[in-house]
């Protein structure tokens, strides 16, 4: 069983960052394909971004292109999301979420969850 934390999540004014964290334990975390989603009130879960095993494969999706950026430290167990030019449109609740017995996966059905941590962005 793998369990994923994120942190980093908190209040920002537009045009600000922040980076989010999310530690796994259990499992072989190099060998999973790393994603995270987020949640507008409101709104369905979105998908914003996945990392591949070695980090050599990302992918965003259209909304977060050269503003956010998905790292991930094997060593460490933890996939990183570095946010930029942050909007209010970013506001929601951002969960990752890992892919087990895939190296680099496109689909949407990830395997473990974490708990969310709250992105608020003021204008």
């Amino acid at each position: 069983q793998v369990h994923l934390v994120e942190s980093g999540g908190g209040l920002v004014q537009a045009g600000g960052s922040l980076r989010l964290s999310c530690a796994a334990s259990g499992g072989t975390f190099s060998s999973y394909t790393m994603g995270w989603f987020r949640q507008a009130p409101g709104k369905e879960r979105e998908f914003v971004s996945r990392i591949g095993w070695n980090g050599a494969s990302t992918y965003y999706a259209d909304s977060v292109k050269g503003r956010f950026t998905i790292s991930r430290d094997n060593a460490k167990n933890t996939v990183y999301l570095q946010m930029n030019r942050l909007k209010p449109e970013d506001t929601a609740v951002y969960y990752c979420a890992a892919k087990a017995g895939s190296y680099y996966y496109t689909g949407l059905e990830y395997n473990y969850w974490g708990q969310g941590t709250q992105v608020t962005v003021s204008s």
